[in-house]
């Protein structure tokens, strides 16, 4: 019997929940109904905009509760809740007083993985990183599992991989809300306010954040950000070793960057590469390389993380050059969904830029966001439910001054786009990083990006 039917065998003759049939949990309720368990699954999403996949799920034995009271008359001695879902939801804390055990499809991943897993979380460069440590695994002959918050749920997987195999996760503030377990190696590439729209505090933020680690053991390691502060003082409440990255100045033990070269310190300091020598652009992702670099240690050669650096172009939707017409050149940032994110979007760039930017209020502030647009770019479009409060962060910049940057109002998304290429001149960079989720549009950053790309195409 393998781990994945001993959990599933436990749960039989049990009342399950599942909250929530997004993808993430949709192979968790396949997999149920697979073991002969019966699950309810509960939506807040009405019968009639159900996609065929979860009504294949009802027509597979499902059952669904509905609409917008999902959470009401409903109630499980197993429930797993979705990441979204806050676990402090007045009926899942019913559910839990009532005797509920309170779980998750992570949860069950980290049960049942047979193999050591490596996972990621911060408030910006969660999915490079995490897929850099999957390229450098798989540039060093291992077979990886790449998943998570990155989009791939692994628990269907699970009996497939064997205990030499690599997996690499990137999690959510959302996913590791008491989250009970800690991966052997704990990557935090930074945080900042984020998600406030759903957190009650960032208080609540970092403690999320920190479950990344604080059930680690002693063999395990942690891996953090020395430049940010609330991540370099994870480091002494670590429990196993801790590495860290920098590039302003030298750990004690792990890597950093000077004058334009990244170096690996422990007992000595060596030499890794040229700066020049990665292909994405922006310090940022010389952060999330070195990041990645300190996450798979010894099992890859210095040799295989430069051939990586050399070729790798990056993920989609993060700075993903789209197009260049009439020497004009488009970028599809449509991750950047917070001020820091965008700030970091905008530091790749030598030149200024002309930027799309306005998105989904998730109650975070702009303010710091104001003097990276003065300084990086030269005509700012306005679009989105987050517009006056980026026009605002602007005005109350020290260093702005009327039309620099050029300010321009234009609420239709697609309409922002045709105005930035009419803004355009030969030599330009036009780069849509919202600084704000995408809600207030599109289901997603993923569509926004798609249709951001769709539309520069068809200029």
């Amino acid at each position: 019997m393998t781990r994945l039917d001993s959990y599933f065998e436990k749960l039989k003759g049990k009342r399950v929940l599942v909250l929530g049939v997004g993808v993430s949990n949709r192979p968790l309720v396949r997999l149920l109904l697979h073991y002969g368990i019966a699950v309810t699954c509960c939506d807040k999403t009405p019968q009639e905009k159900l996609d065929a996949e979860v009504l294949d799920l009802e027509r597979a034995g499902a059952r669904l509760h509905l609409g917008p009271d999902y959470l009401d008359g409903v109630f499980g001695d197993v429930v797993f809740r979705t990441p979204g879902l806050h676990p402090d939801t007045p009926q899942i804390q019913a559910m839990r007083a009532a005797g509920a055990v309170i779980t998750s499809e992570m949860e069950a991943f980290f049960e049942v993985c047979p193999c050591r897993i490596t996972a990621v979380t911060g408030s910006d460069g969660k999915t490079t990183t995490s897929t850099l440590i999957s390229e450098f695994f798989k540039k060093q002959g291992f077979r990886v599992w790449l998943g998570g918050n990155i989009g791939t749920p692994l628990l269907d997987k699970a009996d497939e991989m064997t205990p030499e195999d690599k997996v690499v996760l990137e999690l959510s503030s959302f996913q590791l809300m008491y989250f009970p377990y800690s991966p052997h190696v704990a990557v935090i590439t930074n945080l900042a306010p984020n998600h406030l729209d759903i957190h009650k505090d960032m208080a609540e933020y970092v403690a999320a954040k920190e479950n990344i680690y604080t059930h680690q053991s002693s063999d395990d390691v942690l891996i953090v950000n020395q430049d940010n502060e609330i991540t370099h003082g994870f480091a002494s409440n670590a429990r196993g070793a801790v590495l860290e990255f920098s590039r302003r100045s030298e750990p004690e033990r792990g890597i950093f960057l000077k004058d334009g070269v990244i170096w690996r310190k422990g007992e000595t300091v060596t030499r890794l590469m040229d700066r020049s020598e990665i292909l994405l652009p922006g310090i940022h992702n010389v952060e999330n390389y070195m990041a990645a670099i300190l996450a798979v240690g010894s099992d890859v050669s210095d040799e295989n993380i430069i051939a990586v650096a050399r070729s790798f172009g990056g993920v989609e939707h993060r700075i993903e050059l789209v197009r260049v017409k009439d020497g004009v050149r488009y970028y599809n940032d449509s991750i950047a969904s917070s001020p820091s994110r965008t700030t970091a979007g905008l530091r790749s760039f030598t030149q200024k830029v002309i930027l799309i930017a306005g998105g989904y209020d998730k109650h975070i502030p702009f303010a710091p966001l104001g003097p990276e647009i003065v300084e990086h770019v030269k005509t700012l479009i306005l679009c989105g439910a987050t517009a006056p409060k980026i026009y605002d962060a602007v005005l109350a910049s020290r260093q702005y001054a009327p039309g620099m940057p050029k300010i321009l109002w234009e609420d239709d998304f697609y309409e922002a786009i045709r105005l930035a290429s009419r803004e355009a001149k030969a030599g330009d960079v036009v780069i849509l990083s919202p600084a704000g989720p995408a809600f207030d549009k599109f289901k997603n950053f993923m569509v926004r990006g798609k249709e951001f790309k769709k539309t520069v195409m068809e200029l």
